[in-house]
């Protein structure tokens, strides 16, 4: 029975399994549900993607390549964030996304569940790392 209960007990040897397990399932969910499709969709969708941030800030200019860099950060960068090659800097660029996208849904009234949800697994992989089980622990870790 003890050796049952020591799964309960805090235990360091298994953080790195966790995030492995929220890498590979909130990038793939990402990529596969949001990013693959706005990518794939060409200028026009990214400058109405993009429409959602120059709004906020006033240069309508750039919607093409805001809504591009949000495409590029839910498809690109997910997938980096699965295979735990530069994690940090792949998962500040969606963490960004994602708050936009969770102001826009919070302006229109409606509520941003999933956009909540990314940012904090993006959040959380900022503060801890990619873990053990990534290419970034690999190539350069010391």
């Amino acid at each position: 029975m003890e050796r049952y209960l020591l799964y309960l007990k805090t235990n360091n040897n298994y953080y790195s399994h966790g995030l492995l397990i929220m890498r590979i399932i909130g990038g793939s969910m990402m990529v596969y549900n949001h990013g693959w499709g706005k990518i794939t969709a060409g200028p026009e969708k990214w400058d109405r993607l993009g429409n959602a941030l120059t709004d906020f800030i006033g240069i309508e200019f750039l919607s093409t390549f805001f809504g591009f860099m949000a495409a590029f950060s839910e498809s690109v960068c997910a997938l980096l964030i699965v295979i735990g090659l530069f994690t940090r800097p792949a998962s500040i660029l969606l963490l960004f996304t994602m708050f936009v996208a969770s102001m826009n849904h919070i302006i229109d009234g409606e509520m941003p569940e999933l956009a909540i949800m990314y940012f904090t697994v993006t959040f959380v992989i900022i503060l801890i790392g990619p873990g053990k089980f990534s290419l970034d622990h690999k190539y350069f870790s010391t």
